[in-house]
């Protein structure tokens, strides 16, 4: 079941000046719901602006933004309801901090859904756990968190509200493979525990083969192919022709294959372990 829905999008920036631009373009698209959905694509190709629209920030020009069923732009008095079903955390997500503490940051979404201070407090702790923020940081001011716990202390704001879908702009950005691993691992296990929708905007094709059950790639304001990570990875030269990377261990299981050792369709690295073992 789709939890998203675009219907015949086009967004156009500056429409009517010298600077108009046509960044999406007739755009149908859907999220499925309870799934990890990657949306990939080259600089300029319409990301971020169909992640805004998903969550009410920007309006389409032309076409429909189904979210839970309900066309958003429909009541559009009512458009704050859609920004706490789809939480959204952009790029650099810390910037966004500003309480005086990690809890008043966290507790700020729910407080203005009008919720209870139990259910606040509840929900406050929940996130900080998911997001892997230790208890003894909740009393301190964000500002003086490390960079790895900011980005942590933004994403549980956004848990905090238990949007039905949470989209995420590059939430690794910047980070060490150990921060990486920490904060996309404890998305999955969010997702997996809540059974919400995610989709998560990256560059990083090793991060999208490894956390993804859905790949939607986009170019030129349009979506090119979508997918499971095993059917899009598979179309290497496509691509490659989109001016798109693949994960470094399908370029090397491309090599291999180019010699002689074909391991199939290889994205991860825990599939190339399993695949060379089998073959020696």
């Amino acid at each position: 079941m789709a939890i998203v829905e675009l219907r015949g999008i086009n967004f156009i920036y500056n429409k009517g000046t010298p600077y108009e631009t046509h960044a999406l373009k007739n755009v149908d698209l859907s999220v499925n719901e309870g799934q990890i959905t990657g949306l990939i694509g080259p600089t300029g190709s319409g990301k971020s602006t169909l992640v805004q629209l998903i969550n009410g920030i920007l309006k389409p020009t032309d076409g429909e933004v189904i979210l839970d069923g309900v066309n958003i732009w429909d009541q559009p008095k009512k458009i704050r309801e859609a920004r706490f079903k789809a939480g959204v955390v952009m790029q650099y997500p810390e910037y966004q901090l500003f309480a005086d503490t990690v809890r008043d940051d966290i507790a700020f979404g729910p407080k203005n859904m009008g919720l209870g201070e139990d259910e606040i407090s509840e929900r406050v702790n929940k996130a900080a756990a998911f997001a892997g923020l230790d208890p003894s940081v909740m009393s301190r001011s964000p500002f003086d968190l490390s960079g790895g716990q900011k980005r942590r202390a933004a994403l549980a704001g956004v848990i905090a509200m238990e949007p039905k879908v949470l989209i995420l702009d590059e939430p690794a950005a910047g980070l060490d493979p150990g921060g990486r691993k920490e904060v996309l691992g404890g998305l999955k296990k969010y997702q997996r525990s809540v059974g919400s929708s995610i989709i998560i905007v990256s560059h990083s094709m090793e991060d999208m083969a490894n956390y993804c059950d859905r790949i939607i790639v986009m170019t030129d304001g349009k979506i090119a192919m979508t997918g499971v990570p095993s059917e899009i990875f598979a179309r290497y030269n496509d691509l490659i022709g989109l001016g798109l990377d693949v994960p470094r261990i399908t370029r090397v299981a491309a090599s291999l294959s180019r010699r002689g050792v074909d391991l199939g369709e290889v994205y991860t690295v825990g599939y190339a372990v399993e695949k060379l073992s089998e073959l020696l």
